[in-house]
Formats: C-alpha cells, structure tokens, sequence
C-alpha cells in the first residue's frame, strides 16, 4: 500500500495548518476515532483536526464529495456504508479492497477518490497480538456484511486452513463466499458459508469472530453451543468497558479466551494513519489509553 504524502504547513508559515480528517457512518457519535487520531498526531507531532461526519442512508455520496470539496483530507468508513465507499472508489482500490468489496478508508489524490480497506489488517495484528496461532487454523466467522468482507482475504493470507461464514440471512454468507473464492480463485482455505444454525458444521473452532452488529443491540447473535476447540479464542468486532454479549456467550460455551474489537479499532487506525500521512504510528500505547478511558467511564 503507497502512503500518500502529508504535507503540514503552509509555505512560508510558522504555524501548521491542520488537515481535516473524519469518520463518516450512520451512527457515528459513539465513534472512538477522533480520539485514536489525536493520540497518533501527539505521537508522530502531525498536526490535523479529525471528526465526526453523520451522513443519511440515502446521501452518503453527497456527504463525501461536500467533505472534499471543502478540503478535506481523509475519510474513513463505517457502518453502514464501507460497500457504498466501495463503488466510490471503483476503479482507483488498493487490492486489499478490490478483494474485500468493502472499503473502510478514502482519500483524494490528484483530483480522483482512492479507496483501501484496512480492516483485516488490523485484526490479523490485533488477533497475533492476543496470542492467536492462525496458520492452520479452523475460524468460524458471524456475519456476512461490510466488516466480514474486509476480513476474509488478510485472515486467507495469515494461513487459516477453513474459514466457515455464517449469517443470519444464509444467501449473504453463500454470496460473500463465492464472491471471494471467484475473485481469488483461492484453492487454500477451505471456505465455506450458510446461516447462524449451521455454526457448528466443520468445527470445532479454534478461533470465533463476531462480525455482526449484535452487540450494538446489546444482543448475542442466535448460535448454537458446542463451537469451540480447546484453547479456542472468541473475538467480538464490537467493543466496551465490559464484556459484550457475545463474549459472555463464548465463555459460556467454553472459548478459553475471549476479547473485544478495540485492538482491531486502534490496529485498522493506524494503517489509515500511515496511508494518509505516510508515518506508521505505534499501536500499543494509543489500546492502552483508550482501555484505561473504558474502564474510567464505566458505570460503578
């Protein structure tokens, strides 16, 4: 992936002149992302404003061209929108998110819309991070929309030996499923796909990822028990101060580790951090300060 250079000052001015950033999504007032960027420019001494951009469901193309044509730098992508970003993007996607079909960070570049998805790098990272043996691994994945997307192809890359994709609605599963295997054409892993109840077949797993929105809704997504491999880690994209549903259900169900989305939030960061700015930021100090504000704003 070419970083985009950053410049951060005008020519002949002694005070640098912020460049504008943002997380656009519907919602997107929870998002910890200005946050996760401010730490970064402390970290790097790079100077930039970065914020919130609630966009409609039905005008997130206009939200984005307005956000650049004021002069603004870089995007990224939430939900429900990283499919939409996508065809925005086309034809100008790095191959990650080619393969992905999902697109999670935007910049401009000469005039054009680029694209890339830097969502399953950071959970690769974050994944290892935990303890994760990937190469041959048996990896059951819950859900089928924008974030499983840009997760298939690194999780392919990192070695996993089967990944089974499961959704509530089952054609969407069959239909990411497909979709990756013809645009890789991909003899390793073995993927596979179908609906929620159908969780258990090729188990057990020894990895358990929670792609859904479930635990926005402060729900469990609908799986059948049994799932885990000894030594099985359960891994919930979402993230809190407290275990989510899902993680509570891993445990239950026997995962002997369980852990939450902000490794993946602060890993997929900083990636759009060095494509923006060209630095690559240190992940490890920013998902330490952020679990410390979790825990501080937890209620009593």
């Amino acid at each position: 992936m070419t970083a985009m250079s950053s410049s951060h000052a005008t020519p002949g001015a002694d005070t640098p002149v912020p460049g504008r950033y943002a997380v656009i999504g519907n919602p997107v007032a929870h998002s910890r992302s200005p946050r996760i960027h401010a730490l970064f420019g402390e970290q790097t001494g790079i100077v930039l404003e970065y914020g919130l951009l609630p966009a409609p469901p039905d005008g997130f193309a206009a939200a984005v061209r307005g956000f650049f044509d004021s002069q603004g730098r870089g995007l990224n992508v939430t939900v429900p929108f990283k499919e939409q970003a996508w065809s925005l993007a086309a034809p100008h996607l790095s191959d990650r998110a080619r393969l992905a079909g999902a697109v999670n960070t935007l910049w401009m570049r000469d005039g054009v819309l680029h694209g890339c998805n830097t969502d399953g790098v950071g959970l690769v990272a974050d994944l290892r991070r935990l303890g994760a043996e990937l190469a041959g691994a048996r990896v059951l994945m819950a859900g089928a929309g924008g974030a499983a997307r840009g997760v298939l192809q690194p999780l392919a890359e990192a070695g996993c030996a089967r990944i089974h994709i499961v959704n509530r609605t089952p054609e969407r599963a069959h239909a990411l499923a497909a979709e990756w295997l013809r645009a890789t054409g991909a003899a390793s892993p073995a993927v596979s796909a179908g609906g929620l109840s159908e969780a258990h077949k090729g188990g057990p797993w020894d990895v358990v990822i929670n792609a859904t929105a479930s635990s926005l809704g402060d729900a469990a997504p609908d799986l059948p028990a049994g799932l885990y491999a000894d030594g099985a880690l359960a891994y919930d994209m979402m993230y809190g101060a407290q275990p989510t549903p899902f993680m509570r259900q891993a445990e239950a169900d026997g995962a002997a580790a369980t852990a939450d989305g902000l490794g993946m939030l602060v890993g997929q960061a900083a990636e759009s951090f060095f494509i923006w700015h060209g630095v690559r930021p240190d992940a490890e100090p920013v998902l330490a300060a952020l679990r410390r504000e979790l825990a501080a704003a937890a209620p009593r």
